[in-house]
């Protein structure tokens, strides 16, 4: 950060167009909230809407919510159709998530993965230090599943898997469950948990009699699948990231 209070100088870029860039607010609406002490630059208020800034390397917070700046960093969500493989490598016979990407100019990374045989949402991203904390179990950022199991389901299931399942590499608790929809001998039931285990969700469901006949996650953390078509692939916006920074205590 340019810290020599100098508005002409040639470095940096002035505080108020990185936040309006950033889909803040206008410049004038920029300018008034850096007034209002509402700015940290590198954990320092900021009052002086002059102030230059490199977006590149400085940390910029609103309100002490941490927002990007710096826009070589990409983010996507796709929704993974059934029987692509979750990788970025070419597929030996499957599809593969380069597949669906194969336009995108930058070099980017799935969040996590999803089984072969499980559709719906996945993030992809360049940000690596965002991507470690959305996967590390110790950050607890959720995953939102939609299970199509046997019906009926019983009341207590919910309690069950809320109190904790052992599976043979142990225990695992849903942060959350409900039931969607029941229809004859189908039924749609939610999952929430934040774990990473492999094939998890349809473990769980297994070991306490629903094995899965469809899968589908349809929310990471605050980001939500909604009507993305499979094969679908859309740039988050400047607010879902800062969600996603948030979430992980960025």
């Amino acid at each position: 950060m340019n810290t020599t209070g100098d508005a002409t100088d040639g470095e940096g870029v002035r505080l108020q167009k990185v936040l309006a860039d950033a889909g803040i607010g206008s410049r004038r609406a920029c300018e008034q909230i850096i007034s209002a002490g509402r700015v940290k630059v590198n954990g320092k208020t900021v009052s002086w809407f002059g102030e230059r800034v490199d977006p590149r390397t400085d940390e910029i917070q609103v309100d002490g919510r941490k927002i990007s700046t710096w826009h070589e960093f990409r983010y996507y969500a796709v929704n993974k159709p059934v029987g692509v493989e979750s990788t970025m490598a070419p597929g030996r016979g499957n599809r593969t998530l380069i597949d669906f990407v194969e336009d995108l100019t930058e070099r980017i990374y799935h969040v996590g993965r999803l089984d072969t045989d499980t559709e719906g949402l996945l993030l992809l991203t360049n940000d690596g230090e965002l991507a470690h904390r959305l996967t590390h179990p110790s950050f607890g950022v959720t995953k939102t599943y939609l299970a199509d199991v046997p019906a009926p389901i019983p009341r207590d299931l919910g309690r069950r898997l809320r109190s904790g399942v052992v599976l043979d590499d142990g225990p695992v608790k849903v942060d959350g469950f409900s039931l969607v929809e029941q229809t004859g001998r189908r039924a749609l039931v939610e999952v929430v948990l934040h774990e990473g285990r492999k094939h998890i969700v349809r473990r769980l469901l297994k070991e306490v009699g629903f094995p899965v006949r469809r899968l589908a996650r349809t929310a990471f953390g605050p980001i939500q699948l909604g009507r993305l078509k499979p094969g679908g692939v859309r740039a988050l916006t400047e607010k879902e990231v800062a969600a996603l920074y948030k979430a992980v205590g960025m």
